[in-house]
């Protein structure tokens, strides 16, 4: 089975139309260390919008240490 490494992050995108977060995905901070920008539809509008990463941390990156 592979590793799970700390070099992919999830991300939420944001859609530039309506301000929602509709999608979130994984990106590898390595390869693409800047903001990802990707077209996709959104539902609110009803038309392809373009959807950019967010800049806060969802905090569902962060492994708790146990007891």
């Amino acid at each position: 089975m592979a590793k799970k490494s700390d070099k992919r992050r999830i991300i939420g995108l944001v859609c530039q139309a309506c301000k929602q977060r509709h999608y979130y995905t994984t990106k590898n901070t390595m390869n693409s260390p800047d903001r990802v920008e990707l077209a996709k539809y959104c539902p609110v509008k009803r038309v392809q919008a373009k959807q950019v990463e967010t800049k806060k941390s969802l905090g569902r990156n962060e492994v708790k240490p146990r007891r």
